[in-house]
């Protein structure tokens, strides 16, 4: 998994290579200061009359080398940290907007935050925080280590012995934390989630009085967070504390102190070197404090390395490397079946069907017919299972990214707005658009009038998901970006769903200007608004049943005739009762 976890780091290797070996350096020069203190001791102790002022030189000029290197490393680490947060955020970016949409919407909104955000973050700190950690854990030792055996062996050993005593308690601690890691890593990733719904249901919950029980759900993944790390604390919390105080200068030197006393009983030991020994240990035990967060660090960027990774590796949707052009905007489903994961049931199956050019063609179906999936495959939010969907003659996996977009527009039942102005909205995805276009593409969505009204007319920011708007509103902008765009093939989901009887005619004009000329698939609930359709597919349980036109669909008394006299009788359904009075 290291190796994994270096892997990602790639793009910015070169440079933390460098941070570590800036920092290595500054090691070195720490402990040159160390070793010229310790001579300048033993100097003062040969000849007291004498004041070693070469030796505190080089004390002194190593002092500010150390403290040089270490802020330039830091700087070096930081600076990559930086560039590879932003290189994998681009990277994660651009892959989720390649991958099905299917598995977007499988992993939810607040797992796909928590990497992009949390786990990334995750690895900008490793990044900056443990290349001086490197150095300090394991140049330092070494280097000590080699001074101290120069020294005198025998005190080396018992150096090592008493720090490797605390090693093994560090390694230990962490071990076992494995496990916990991972359930510590989903409990925050659970709490992540529940935030994100209680943000986003705070209109739901308060309309329906529910607030204490859509808060239990947020309180819950506190509460398993809660004793997660409470478990992780009691199970490794008393062995990492015991391991940083064996690791720490002071039962080293205790253990020095009394192996150099009775050495020096012996006469065994020089005393210069004892002195020596004793300062250079002090050193050497603290730097391999930082051991334990190194460990730690390592073992949670690990778990985000993971999580990214298997981001990356989902399959992207194949892209042609020839790519054709479609001769007109007549779309063909020849024998689709279609899952949206590989064991999964299928939700269409052997459906074909010709959509004109220039025509209006609907959809209709029972809720789970599969009427919204048919609509997304066009523009392949996800490929096919078997057969194939033509758009001008060509397979839509033989078209390009771009050329594919450029043909398909959409009005959703759900649609969208970004947080920013009404303008920056009706011109998304085409930026030099001029104000003028701009105006009358809503003019003729009918959404001039009430844009003038608002404070700042078309500057007006929408909020967060279009907030600020009202459904209409929000359907009026995103008709007015269709018509800008004037894509040849235009894809409605109830696109009359929030208007009212006063807008309604208003948003009928809309989309007639919308319509013009354009191949139109249509899904639709209400049966009045499709009646002059140039065909009708009605769709049952992944299967098209039937097709053609109105009058003759109700000739054949099936599907479509029996969800057409419900209709009617919902419509015409009088509130009738005994007392009104």
């Amino acid at each position: 998994m290291v190796s994994a976890m270096w892997s990602i780091l790639n793009p910015v290797k070169k440079q933390i290579y460098l941070a570590i070996f800036l920092a290595g350096l500054a090691v070195f020069a720490n402990l040159l200061v160390l070793a010229s203190l310790a001579w300048s001791v033993q100097a003062l102790l040969s000849h007291p009359e004498q004041m070693p002022y070469a030796l505190l030189s080089i004390a002194l000029l190593s002092t500010v080398c150390a403290y040089v290197l270490r802020i330039t490393a830091f700087n070096q680490s930081h600076y990559a940290s930086f560039r590879l947060e932003n290189h994998l955020r681009k990277q994660l970016a651009e892959h989720l907007a390649k991958v099905p949409l299917g598995y977007v919407e499988n992993m939810g909104s607040g797992s796909l935050a928590k990497i992009l955000m949390q786990d990334v973050k995750a690895l900008h700190i490793f990044v900056a925080d443990s290349t001086p950690l490197y150095a300090r854990a394991y140049v330092s030792p070494v280097l000590t280590f080699m001074l101290l055996w120069w020294l005198d062996w025998r005190l080396s050993l018992a150096t090592v012995a008493v720090l490797c005593l605390g090693l093994w308690l560090v390694f230990n601690a962490f071990s076992s934390s494995q496990a916990l890691m991972q359930q510590y890593n989903q409990a925050s990733e659970n709490v992540s989630k529940a935030v994100v719904e209680y943000v986003q249901a705070m209109p739901v919950v308060r309309s329906f009085s529910t607030a204490e029980k859509s808060f239990e759900r947020y309180q819950h993944a506190l509460n398993r967070y809660k004793q997660v790390v409470l478990h992780w604390y009691r199970r490794t919390g008393i062995l990492a504390r015991l391991a940083q105080l064996i690791v720490s200068p002071l039962p080293t030197l205790t253990t020095l102190l009394w192996l150099g006393v009775w050495l020096l009983n012996q006469e065994s030991l020089n005393l210069h070197h004892y002195l020596m020994v004793l300062l250079i240990s002090a050193g050497m035990t603290e730097s391999l404090l930082p051991l334990s967060s190194l460990k730690h660090l390592i073992g949670k960027t690990e778990m985000s390395v993971k999580r990214i990774q298997e981001v990356l590796a989902e399959p992207i949707l194949p892209m042609t490397t020839q790519p054709k052009y479609p001769q007109d905007n007549s779309v063909v489903f020849d024998q689709v079946d279609f899952r949206y994961q590989q064991h999964s049931p299928l939700v269409l199956q052997q459906v074909s069907f010709t959509l004109k050019p220039n025509g209006i063609t609907a959809i209709v179906g029972a809720s789970g017919a599969g009427k919204s999936t048919v609509a997304k495959l066009i523009p392949r939010f996800w490929d096919v299972t078997s057969g194939s969907i033509r758009i001008g003659g060509v397979d839509v996996r033989h078209l390009s990214q771009e050329t594919l977009m450029q043909q398909v527009a959409f009005v959703l039942q759900d649609n969208f707005l970004f947080s920013g102005s009404i303008a920056d909205n009706i011109r998304l995805g085409m930026p030099n658009v001029s104000e003028q276009e701009i105006m009358q593409a809503a003019k003729a969505a009918q959404a001039h009038s009430f844009i003038m009204q608002l404070p700042q007319a078309y500057a007006t920011p929408v909020g967060e998901r279009g907030a600020f708007l009202s459904g209409g509103q929000r359907q009026r902008i995103t008709i007015a970006r269709a018509i800008l765009q004037n894509k040849p093939i235009l894809i409605l989901d109830e696109a009359t769903a929030f208007t009212d009887p006063n807008n309604e005619i208003a948003l009928a004009q809309a989309l007639s200007a919308l319509i013009k000329g354009k191949t139109v698939l249509m899904i639709a609930h209400r049966l009045n608004s499709i009646c002059t359709a140039d065909q009708i597919l009605v769709f049952e349980k992944g299967y098209l049943k039937e097709q053609g036109q109105h009058q003759d669909l109700l000739a054949q008394h099936g599907i479509y005739a029996h969800l057409w006299q419900q209709q009617q009788q919902v419509e015409n359904w009088l509130i009738t009762g005994e007392n009104h009075g």
